[in-house]
């Protein structure tokens, strides 16, 4: 278990009711750390068919519950993303959280924003139709991947690759964070851990928990880090330990870095 205390830790896309969703994996890891603020950055659900859900994903939840216990003296927030609409009042009832279309908070003298993501993806926007058919037949092929679902997160990996544009959420989201006057953005959405810097401001994926690399967010006051969460060897053999990888790529027209993966920011 993790020594630290982190201010806040934040994950995304859990997309619990999928068949690929790593809901074990993501409430060890919360077992596993220390933190005073969680933030649930959107798409913890997969749709609203809540008969999908299996048993661990139930432990994950009554986990978010036993954590919005005030007595555990932990701010639980969820942010909506494109997957959770009209799961809100649900949430609020079944666990205890009050859900944000976005948050801001102040830490050690910088503004943060929680934001889903998918506000600045323009097909999911203006193409909810598609984007519900798409999650429907990703569905049916998680119930035909019965291997590793390895065709089916490589279908996951193809649609956040072209239909969320990593690079184009991540210049959204900067403009939309000077708008608002913060230093540091986080989003989800993409399923692909990201950090890059921009005109003052400082953007973070946390990435996601249906595919590995398994990723997720803390802040401190030593600054921003994005986690790769290997769990054990016991579990599964592509898990083994955590891991912080530091690199990134080339930029895009804006200066955003264009996909770029993620690394430790101090300061």
């Amino acid at each position: 278990m993790s020594s630290a205390v982190y201010d806040t830790l934040i994950l995304s896309d859990l997309h619990l009711g999928s068949e690929i969703s790593r809901a074990e994996q993501a409430t060890r890891m919360l077992r596993e750390n220390r933190f005073r603020r969680l933030i649930l950055l959107g798409d913890i659900f997969s749709d609203l068919n809540f008969g999908r859900l299996t048993k661990p994903h139930w432990k994950f939840l009554g986990y978010i519950r036993k954590l919005s216990n005030p007595k555990r003296r932990v701010e639980v927030v969820w942010v909506e993303g494109n997957h959770d609409r009209g799961l809100s009042q649900v949430m609020s009832h079944l666990v205890g959280v009050k859900v944000y279309e976005e948050y801001k908070w102040n830490f050690a003298g910088r503004r943060h924003l929680a934001i889903h993501g998918h506000q600045f993806d323009r097909f999911a926007v203006n193409n909810l139709l598609l984007s519900s058919l798409g999650t429907f037949l990703h569905l049916q092929l998680q119930k035909l991947d019965f291997k590793g679902k390895t065709f089916s997160r490589f279908v996951d990996r193809l649609n956040a690759r072209w239909l969320r544009l990593s690079s184009k959420v991540a210049s959204g989201a900067i403009m939309y964070a000077r708008l608002c006057q913060v230093d540091r953005v986080f989003c989800g959405h993409t399923h692909k851990a990201q950090t890059c810097e921009s005109e003052g401001v400082a953007y973070f994926n946390s990435g996601g928990w249906t595919d590995s690399p398994l990723t997720y967010v803390t802040i401190d006051s030593d600054g921003v880090r994005i986690h790769e969460y290997l769990g054990h060897p016991e579990e599964d053999d592509s898990h083994t330990s955590e891991n912080d990888s530091a690199f990134a790529e080339n930029a895009d027209d804006s200066g955003v870095l264009q996909d770029a993966e993620y690394q430790d920011v101090h300061g």
